[in-house]
C-alpha cells in the first residue's frame, strides 16, 4: 500500500483501499484482521476502504469489526435473486440473505454495493432483468455487472459440453446488458464495473466466444443505436440531426463508428450536434435542414 500511495500521490485521495477477489469476511478471523490493521495505517491518505463478500457472512458481528476499522464500502456477491439460479450454481446463499445483508449495511451508513452476474446456469432474460428490478428495490450505492463466462476444469464447464448449459452469445449479452444499463441509470444507480476485467488467465482457461475487452462501450453503443431507431420512427425524413451530450460522442458513434455505418446502410444521413444539459445517456432528434 505505500507504494500505492507513493505511485499515486495527490490522487490517493481519490482512490481506495480495496480487498477483493474473494469472501473477505469469510476468511480466517485472524487474517483479515491482520489485513484491516495493514490498511488502518493509510486510512487517512486514500478515499475509504472498499471490502467485497459473500451475502451470508455479514451480520452484526462482522458489521461491527469493519465499522471499527472505518471500512467505507461493502460488495455483496449477490450474482442471482432467484433461488433457483443460486441452488443451481451452489452459491450456498439465498435471495433473503441478500435482502438482510443489504439492510443492515445500510443501517450502519457503510455504502453498498451490489454484483450481479448475467447469463448463470439455469437462468434467462427474464431471471436476470428480475434480478435487476430485486437490485433496484434494494437501493444499493453501486452495482457492478459480470456476464458468466465458461472457465475451463469447473462444473460449468462440464454442464456446457454436455450440452446442459449454453451461455448467451456476445450479442445476447450485449442487448440485456444495454437493457440493464438503462434500468440503473433511470433509478440513478452507478453500474461501476459492466464486463469481465481482461486477463491471461481468463484468455487461456475461458471459453471466451462471448467476452469483450470492451463490452461496456458495446452495450453503450447498442443502447444509443436502439435509442435512436426507436424515436426516428416518427419521422418521414432520414436527414436528421441528433443531439446528445459532448461526452457521449463515442458511445453514439460505436466502435470504429459502427453505429454510423449501420444507419448509413438503412439510409439515414445523420448530422450530431450537442447539449451538455443532456444526460450522458440521452438522445434528442430533430430534422435536419
Amino acid at each position: 500500500m505505500r507504494k500505492a500511495q507513493a505511485d499515486l500521490g495527490i490522487r490517493a485521495k481519490n482512490a481506495e483501499i480495496a480487498f477483493f477477489g474473494g469472501s473477505f469476511t469469510a476468511i480466517d478471523r485472524g487474517y483479515m484482521l491482520s489485513l484491516l490493521d495493514a490498511a488502518k495505517e493509510f486510512e487517512d491518505s486514500f478515499a475509504g476502504i472498499r471490502v467485497s463478500t459473500r451475502p451470508d457472512c455479514v451480520d452484526d458481528e462482522v458489521l461491527d469489526i469493519l465499522q471499527a476499522y472505518h471500512v467505507t464500502a461493502i460488495e455483496l456477491g449477490a450474482q442471482s435473486m432467484c433461488d433457483s439460479v443460486l441452488l443451481l450454481n451452489e452459491r450456498g446463499h439465498t435471495a433473503e440473505d441478500v435482502i438482510s445483508a443489504s439492510k443492515r449495511i445500510q443501517c450502519r451508513g457503510i455504502s453498498l454495493g451490489l454484483q450481479m452476474m448475467t447469463g448463470l446456469y439455469g437462468s434467462d432474460f427474464e431471471k436476470d432483468l428480475a434480478t435487476a428490478r430485486s437490485f433496484i428495490a434494494l437501493r444499493p450505492d453501486t452495482v457492478r455487472i459480470y456476464p458468466t463466462v465458461v472457465m475451463k476444469q469447473t462444473a460449468l464447464e462440464k454442464y456446457y459440453l454436455e450440452g446442459r448449459y449454453q451461455p448467451y452469445t456476445l450479442e445476447e449479452s450485449v442487448a440485456l446488458c444495454a437493457n440493464l444499463i438503462q434500468m440503473f441509470e433511470a433509478e440513478r444507480i452507478p453500474i461501476i464495473r459492466l464486463g469481465l476485467h481482461y486477463s491471461d488467465s481468463l484468455m487461456q482457461n475461458g471459453y471466451t466466444e462471448n467476452y469483450h475487452p470492451a463490452f461496456r462501450e458495446m452495450c453503450e453503443s447498442k443502447l444509443f443505436y436502439d435509442s435512436f431507431l426507436e424515436k426516428s420512427k416518427k419521422y418521414e425524413s432520414k436527414r436528421l440531426t441528433v443531439v446528445i451530450h459532448p461526452k457521449s460522442l463515442s458511445k453514439f458513434s460505436g466502435q470504429k463508428k459502427s453505429n454510423f455505418g449501420r444507419l448509413s446502410a438503412l439510409g439515414y444521413e445523420i448530422t450530431v450536434r450537442f447539449d451538455d444539459t443532456l444526460e450522458k445517456y440521452e438522445l434528442r432528434i430533430e430534422v435536419s435542414d
